[in-house]
């Protein structure tokens, strides 16, 4: 029973932490998206774009990364045989980028905090494309922990259509915002 409570609780802060994780980036794009607004506009924004990502990562992203993290060891450590699976093995890999990206999101929140109302030094398109990395991974953990060995039998198959969905979603962030950039900026 304790195990199945664990596994709850994993889930569902995984389900917090993503939610934190989707939305911190995207206010990284909001925030860029200010560089051609006039000063007053742009430094109320901005200011409140900070304010937001710093309380959304110290209030909701890194609490829920923790217990989380928390939880998945302790699920390992009730249930080591996990670590002799092949398709664990594969989700381990899955999250060690996730965490990659983890710190990457930590760093752009002291970076936009420390510029003190200036530009963000990324090109809009690559904030947004970067939007979509936590997509990704959630797409290959969940779907590596469903299927599990299936994953291990029938891996073309799925980097074939991980492949297909990644640049399908590149190329609709490359339309949407081409046609923002042909509208003037105006969504």
């Amino acid at each position: 029973m304790l195990y199945t409570i664990l596994k709850a609780v994993h889930i569902i802060f995984m389900v917090s932490y993503f939610a934190g994780i989707f939305y911190l980036v995207r206010l990284f794009v909001y925030y860029k998206d200010t560089d051609e607004f006039d000063e007053t506009k742009q430094k109320v924004l901005r200011g409140q774009y900070v304010f937001m990502a710093r309380r959304l990562w110290n209030i909701i992203t890194v609490p829920a990364f923790v217990i989380m993290l928390a939880s998945g060891l302790t699920l390992i450590f009730l249930n080591t045989g996990l670590l002799k699976m092949p398709w664990f093995h594969l989700k381990l890999t899955f999250l060690t980028a996730l965490f990659i990206y983890h710190h990457w999101c930590w760093k752009k929140v002291i970076e936009i905090r420390d510029l003190n109302g200036s530009t963000l030094n990324n090109a809009n398109i690559k904030l947004r494309q970067a939007n979509e990395i936590a997509t990704f991974l959630l797409f290959l953990v969940v779907f590596t922990v469903i299927l599990k060995s299936a994953v291990i039998a029938y891996w073309w198959q799925l980097i074939l259509g991980f492949v297909v969905l990644v640049i399908t979603v590149m190329m609709i962030v490359k339309l949407v915002n081409a046609k923002k950039q042909h509208k003037g900026g105006k969504d």
